[in-house]
C-alpha cells in the first residue's frame, strides 16, 4: 500500500482559498476538453480525484465558474485561480487541479488516465498510462481505479 503521507494542503495562487487533502486520490488525470484548454489556458488540465470526505477548503470562500451548470468548477473569487470541480451526478469525489497542491506533490500525480484526446492539441503528448478519446465508459472506472492503486504502488 502506497504511503501518500497525508495530510495535504494547497492553495490558489494568491494563497485565498485554501485547501486540505485526507483521503488518499483514486485516480489522476488529463483532460484535453476544449472547456479544460479555455478554462486552464493551456493544452489540458489535470487534476487528482479525491474522495469527497477526504477533500475540504480550509480558508477562504471558493465561487462557481465555467459554465455554472450541473458540473461545478470552483475558482478563487480573487485570482481566479480554476481549482477543483464537483463533477455532475458523482458527488462521492472531487476532481482536485493537481497543481493547487503544495510543494512537490503536482509533480508526484503523474497523469495516469487521459480523456477527450479527439479534442486535444496534436503537440500535446503526457505519457498517461490510458488514453481515451472521450471519457472512458462508465462500466471502465472501477477497474481503472483499481489500476491505479496498483500503478502508484509500482
Amino acid at each position: 500500500m502506497h504511503d501518500w503521507k497525508l495530510p495535504w494542503d494547497g492553495a490558489c495562487r494568491c494563497g485565498q482559498v485554501k485547501i486540505r487533502v485526507s483521503a488518499p486520490p483514486i485516480i489522476t488525470g488529463a483532460c484535453h476538453c476544449t472547456g479544460c484548454q479555455r478554462m486552464s489556458a493551456s493544452a489540458f488540465s489535470l487534476s487528482v480525484a479525491i474522495p469527497a470526505e477526504g477533500f475540504a477548503v480550509i480558508a477562504g470562500e471558493p465561487v462557481i465558474g465555467g459554465l455554472h451548470g450541473a458540473t461545478r468548477h470552483y475558482f478563487c473569487a480573487h485570482c481566479l485561480s480554476w481549482m477543483f470541480t464537483r463533477p455532475e451526478g458523482m458527488d462521492f469525489f472531487v476532481n482536485l487541479r493537481t497543481t493547487m497542491l503544495d510543494g512537490d506533490l503536482p509533480a508526484k500525480l503523474a497523469p495516469f488516465v487521459e480523456t477527450f484526446t479527439a479534442e486535444k492539441l496534436a503537440f500535446a503528448a503526457i505519457g498517461a498510462k490510458h488514453s481515451f478519446p472521450a471519457l472512458p465508459p462508465m462500466e471502465a472506472w472501477a477497474e481503472l481505479m483499481q489500476e491505479y492503486a496498483a500503478w502508484v504502488d509500482r
